[in-house]
């Protein structure tokens, strides 16, 4: 999973599009001053989101989040659907 574009919204939401066409919006509302994420109670800071090369969000700080689990969090999609080789070897909680 590969991001190419991310743009802050309010309410610490980011839009998300991967290298795959898919796209949406992901919620980070919840992550609001815990730990590294408290740089973002200043706006400006999680306003400043970027890419890296790599397909990844990044913050000022070296705050970044995994686009591989902002997928799921964006699809609401299962590790295992969408990573097949997962199948059978995830237990359920």
């Amino acid at each position: 999973m590969r991001i190419i574009s991310a743009k802050a919204l309010p309410g610490f939401r980011l839009e998300l599009r991967y290298a795959g066409g898919e796209s949406g919006i992901v919620d980070l509302s919840s992550l609001v001053g815990k730990g590294a994420f408290a740089a973002w109670n200043a706006p400006a800071v999680f306003e400043s989101v970027s890419v890296t090369d790599s397909g990844a969000v990044e913050w000022p700080g070296e705050i970044d989040l995994c686009p591989d689990a902002l997928f799921l969090e964006m699809t609401g999609k299962r590790p295992e659907d969408v990573f097949p080789a997962l199948q059978g070897r995830l237990s359920h909680a």
